[in-house]
């Protein structure tokens, strides 16, 4: 039912709009390269890396696909537990936000959405490889994006010079 200010006329839709379309694995590895050898009692703790990126194209004027890239794992080298590596992407809508505000909520926003998500598909894998869950910290997706803003504004300040 379209809104109507009272006089039967419709009142534009100016309201700033985030909407989630969809959400999907992309892709997903989980790999235990030295089971069973590893899965027993350890000496010490295993040596954890995670590694994350954001990435994000616009698939129509409105619409963005956002992946959120999360790689790492437990021990190195002949003493690897596990690692994994998960692309998990969602398409959002943005409708009547500034155009200078689009960037940031695709980067920020869209990912800070997806986390919880790839962080449990991410326990999911490392529990079904016979480790405790992984349960990944949550990460700042602001500074994420101040943090590749700062490195693409000091790389594009090298190239003309």
């Amino acid at each position: 039912m379209p809104d109507e200010n009272g006089n039967g006329a419709e009142v534009p839709q100016t309201t700033p709009r985030f909407t989630v379309l969809a959400q999907y694995t992309k892709d997903l590895s989980f790999e235990n390269p030295n089971a069973p050898r590893t899965l027993g009692p350890q000496q010490s703790g295993p040596n954890l890396s995670v590694q994350i990126n954001v990435n994000a194209r616009q698939l129509a004027p409105t619409d963005f696909e956002v992946s959120l890239m999360l790689e790492g794992g437990a021990g190195q080298g002949a003493d690897t537990l596990f690692k994994f590596e998960l692309n998990y992407a969602g398409v959002f809508r943005i409708e009547n936000f500034p155009a200078e505000q689009v960037q940031p909520i695709v980067m920020i926003e869209g990912p800070r959405l997806l986390f919880p998500f790839a962080r449990q598909i991410i326990a999911d894998a490392v529990r079904g490889g016979s480790y405790p869950p992984l349960f990944i910290d949550p990460i700042d997706f602001h500074a994420l994006y101040l943090q590749r803003l700062a490195a693409a504004g000091g790389q594009q300040q090298a190239q003309p010079a």
